[in-house]
């Protein structure tokens, strides 16, 4: 995979993760869910890895929040997510293993990490489980898109060491 294209196929996931937040939520408990970021984690995570599907997540909701459609809880979420999406793909070498990461990374730890998030830049004071429901329902939702979104490409294609993804 030439370095061009992988810029362009990571440009590619940010406009439509960013697209899909403004467009495709639903309420779930006390935060938004927001199925296109998680399905864009676990996408990128299969196709470019964890590194890529870090960034990926991270200028999603960076731009969200500049454009006023996000709040700080986008960042530990999302890139937690897609780190252990990746992560868990470069393991297992199975689609379905970045679909458990990412739900692990956002439902539990990354709701973990919004706590102390929302209590220092937000000003609630909240308990620890507090976002792991919303969180939970926001990532199963993406996370069971991506799924099946790449069981409908070819498993050759998804390989990270038959494209050449280091």
């Amino acid at each position: 995979m030439t370095r061009t294209y992988k810029l362009t196929l990571m440009a590619m996931l940010i406009a439509i993760g960013l697209v899909g937040a403004m467009f495709i939520w639903f309420p779930a408990g006390v935060a938004r869910a927001l199925p296109v970021q998680h399905a864009v984690n676990v996408i990128a995570a299969v196709l470019l890895g964890p590194g890529p599907a870090v960034l990926i997540a991270f200028a999603i909701g960076l731009l969200r929040n500049l454009l006023g459609v996000g709040t700080l809880l986008a960042f530990p979420g999302g890139m937690v997510g897609a780190l252990l999406a990746g992560i868990a793909y470069r393991t297992f070498k199975h689609k379905g293993a970045a679909v458990v990461g990412e739900v692990i990374g956002t439902a539990f730890i990354g709701s973990l990490l919004a706590v102390p998030l929302a209590q220092v830049f937000l000003g609630q004071a909240v308990g620890v489980f507090f976002y792991v429901p919303g969180f939970f329902v926001s990532s199963i939702s993406g996370a069971f898109l991506a799924w099946i979104i790449l069981s409908r490409i070819p498993s050759h294609k998804t390989n990270s060491q038959s494209v050449g993804v280091e």
